[in-house]
C-alpha cells in the first residue's frame, strides 16, 4: 500500500535555504533583493531591466481577471511551471506579491 504524504508534512520536512542563496545560484546579487529575513524576499524592479537584454532571460507574469472565494490558481500554477522549468534544467524561481 502507499501511502502518499500530505502537503503541509512535505513542507515540513523540507530543508529551508537562505534566499540570498537561491539568489546566487540564479546570478542575482544581494543588492538585487529586497529582503524580508533570511528565506523570503522580493526583485527589486530593476533587475528585470538588467536582464532583459540576455537571451536566456524570460519573465512570465501569472495573472487572473476576476477574483472567487477560493482563489483563481495563480499560487499553484506558478509553482508547477516553475518546478517544471527546474526539471528541464532551466534555472526558475516563481514570485508571489
Amino acid at each position: 500500500m502507499i501511502i502518499l504524504k500530505s502537503d503541509i508534512q512535505i513542507a515540513q520536512e523540507a530543508e529551508m535555504k537562505p534566499i540570498i542563496e537561491i539568489a546566487d545560484q540564479l546570478g542575482l546579487d544581494k543588492e538585487d533583493l529586497e529582503l524580508y529575513g533570511n528565506y523570503k524576499a522580493k526583485l527589486k524592479l530593476d533587475v528585470f531591466n538588467k536582464r532583459e537584454d540576455k537571451e536566456d532571460s524570460k519573465l512570465v507574469l501569472v495573472t487572473a481577471m476576476t477574483p472567487t472565494p477560493a482563489g483563481e490558481g495563480k499560487t499553484t500554477t506558478t509553482v508547477g511551471l516553475g518546478q517544471a522549468l527546474n526539471q528541464r534544467d532551466k534555472k526558475a524561481m516563481n514570485s508571489h506579491p
